[in-house]
């Protein structure tokens, strides 16, 4: 049961990849389904207290007349020159419920939307979901029906991309328009000047720009997407319904989207949900509260 965290475009993945207690505990629980397939031999050891490098090879060689062909491992380089589908296919053939698994997919914006595509279109590789705001795929062809007026002011800034203006701002100040709307989307967290700086690298990246606008322009209908995937865009245009089990969330000070009812996406589910309003949180919330998060994820796990 892998798990797949998805964030969104003002962010890296560094804070997601550190390690916490909510990563053992995942890990904890992962840990009993490999080591039914892997197992530990007795032989395995550590090289410290029992004869270190030397007699590591020295082992190696009393072994070589006993078997056809030697392993190795941590060899810099070793791993690129294998052919990797042949690997996977071979794993896949000794442990297939391993290396063919469905996955819990959480995420919030754009990785929300991702991870609610994939749970509404291929729910054979989706086990369970987190989706935070709920149902996130997008109707393009209502998407210039206006909202209320008091809901339109927070979306200013896709506006505003739709605009050469725009993205002549996000190329000039690209930091100080982003840790802007961290603020205004996240108005009750009070994040440090080291952990915006962590993500801030991410916002150098040469296409950074180009996908931003994009992305706000197509949403809209206002440009057109890639025709690789137009089949899946009609599919998504039909707004698909999602039947895996499911946690959602909303922030109760999200400063993007005010926090809505169980109802208001209940014909987007038909498998179990479970609609959650966190108080004090805005917009960002695997960062803001990263155990409410990480508990929910090891929550459908359990189950």
């Amino acid at each position: 049961m892998p798990l797949q965290l998805q964030n969104r475009w003002r962010e890296d993945t560094h804070h997601y990849v550190r390690w916490s207690h909510d990563s053992r505990e995942v890990i904890r629980l992962y840990k009993p389904r490999l080591q039914q397939q892997l197992v530990l031999s007795p032989r395995c050891g550590h090289l410290k207290g029992n004869g270190g490098v030397k007699g590591a090879v020295r082992f190696a060689q009393r072994l070589t007349n006993q078997y056809a062909y030697v392993a190795r491992f941590d060899i810099r380089h070793y791993y690129e020159s294998i052919d990797h589908r042949v690997m996977l296919a071979q794993c896949r053939h000794v442990s297939p419920d391993v290396f063919e698994p469905s996955a819990v997919l959480a995420g919030y914006d754009w990785g929300g939307r991702a991870a609610c595509v994939v749970a509404a279109l291929w729910p054979e590789r989706c086990q369970a979901l987190v989706s935070f705001n709920s149902y996130n795929i997008q109707n393009i062809a209502t998407a210039l029906k206006p909202d209320t007026p008091s809901n339109e002011h927070r979306l200013w800034y896709q506006y505003y991309f739709h605009s050469e203006r725009g993205r002549a701002g996000l190329a000039n100040d690209r930091r100080g328009l982003i840790e802007l709307m961290w603020r205004l989307w996240s108005p009750t967290w009070s994040f440090d000047a080291s952990t915006f700086l962590r993500t801030a690298p991410a916002f150098d990246n040469p296409d950074f720009v180009d996908v931003v606008i994009h992305s706000y322009r197509h949403r809209f209908g206002l440009v057109a997407g890639d025709p690789a995937y137009a089949a899946i865009e009609a599919r998504l245009a039909e707004s698909p319904v999602i039947t895996v089990p499911t946690i959602t969330f909303d922030g109760g000070d999200d400063g993007v989207r005010s926090p809505s009812s169980p109802a208001a996406h209940a014909q987007r589910f038909s498998g179990k949900r479970e609609h959650r309003v966190v108080p004090g949180v805005g917009h960002n919330m695997p960062q803001e509260v990263p155990n409410v998060f990480a508990d929910a994820i090891l929550e459908l796990m359990k189950r």
